[in-house]
């Protein structure tokens, strides 16, 4: 009889360098819809032009620095930690932003800025993940 394991995608070479990647276009993406999108998507999210244009060019930079850190020959730990920081901040400050009431969001905004955090903190525990077996 023989049984099947799977592999462990965290032991995989380059799977930190993935992440970042993967992190890196889909941040990109989202900001360039952001900008471009940014008066369509006002009246039903309640996220005003003032607010979604900073957080395009926001994005945009951040997807920038992602891809560059994925790009060195090895990722630096220091580098791959402060993504990993950064990752869990936005995801708390746009948890807080939902429910703060600075902007005046719909249920529809408030539930975009939610999966934004949750979509941020996934790639934030995934990088982790990739940084400590990238430390093995």
């Amino acid at each position: 009889m023989t049984t099947t394991t799977l592999p462990d995608i965290g032991a995989a070479p380059g799977f930190l360098r993935t992440a970042l990647r993967l992190d890196g276009w889909s941040t990109g993406v989202f900001g360039a819809v952001l900008l471009a999108a940014a008066p369509i998507l006002s009246e039903p999210l309640g996220l005003p032009t003032s607010w979604s244009i900073p957080f395009g060019v926001a994005m945009l930079g951040g997807a920038i620095a992602l891809l560059l850190i994925a790009g060195y020959p090895a990722v630096p730990a220091r580098l791959a930690t402060a993504v990993v920081a950064v990752n869990a901040l936005s995801a708390v400050a746009l948890t807080l932003l939902a429910f703060a009431d600075l902007i005046p969001l719909t249920a529809w905004g408030r539930a975009f800025l939610l999966v934004g955090a949750a979509v941020v903190a996934v790639f934030g525990a995934i990088e982790y993940v990739g940084l400590q077996r990238e430390e093995k």
